[in-house]
């Protein structure tokens, strides 16, 4: 089994950022200041500590600024690369863009959320058990209105719905891993949800399974939500986790 360092993580940092406006008119959602940092740098100096070196960065609006901040990696330890869409492809129209330097397998992470995980203990889990894909699961056993998926005892994902409906156990945590051939079948040429169009079937397969975390993850897609993320990382630095 191979070690972190040698597992690709893919992050998708092409979205708009709408939510985010008017901050997000003149800087993409990932470099939104945190702490006086773009909030990107976090993200890449916790998967550095984690064990991580490679990065591929997915980015579309305003991606030439993300270029410009974060570099080759090097000031991090990491080797970062870049995937640009032409113009925004959606989750999964920029993982087939990219298909061609995905690695086999790859982590997945959205840029715009925060997530203290153990990523040792998601890649044991991966390879413990045959499957195309492991999502972190955040869930607590109850019902909640921001549930999107159902986690069966057996650890296979039966149901993802961003809708909310009644009957779902758990929250899509910001980090998967995947194999590649999870895009085999995936259109080309044209904008797609990953989530809407390729999990259902992955799910239907049997091939999705969850991994359950009691972290939870911080999204910093909204002005509320950037304030918690922002509290979170500043009781992170004062431990000295960054």
């Amino acid at each position: 089994m191979p070690d972190l360092s040698d597992i690709q993580v893919v992050i998708l940092a092409g979205g708009l950022g709408t939510r985010l406006r008017p901050l997000t008119e003149k800087i993409p959602k990932v470099l939104a200041p945190v702490l006086g940092r773009p909030f990107i740098h976090f993200q890449l100096e916790y998967l550095r500590r984690a064990g991580f070196r490679k990065v591929l960065l997915l980015i579309a609006y305003l991606g030439e600024q993300i270029e410009d901040a974060c570099g080759d990696g090097s000031r991090w330890g990491l080797r970062i690369d870049y995937a640009r869409e032409p113009s925004p492809m959606g989750t999964g129209g920029a993982l087939k863009l990219a298909e061609g330097r995905l690695e086999d397998p790859f982590a997945l992470i959205n840029g715009d959320t925060f997530l203290p995980l153990d990523f040792s203990g998601l890649l044991n889990a991966f390879f413990a058990v045959p499957c195309s894909g492991m999502m972190t699961v955040y869930a607590d056993g109850q019902d909640a209105p921001r549930n999107n998926v159902r986690i069966g005892p057996d650890g296979f994902i039966s149901a993802y719905d961003k809708r909310n409906p009644d009957g779902l156990n758990g929250v899509d945590a910001g980090v998967s891993i995947y194999r590649r051939e999870v895009l085999k079948a995936a259109p080309a040429g044209r904008p797609f949800s990953f989530e809407e169009e390729l999990l259902p079937g992955l799910i239907e397969r049997r091939g999705l399974r969850g991994f359950r975390t009691r972290e939870r993850f911080y999204d910093m897609g909204t002005p509320e939500t950037l304030r918690k993320t922002e509290d979170f990382l500043r009781r992170e630095l004062t431990n000295d986790h960054f």
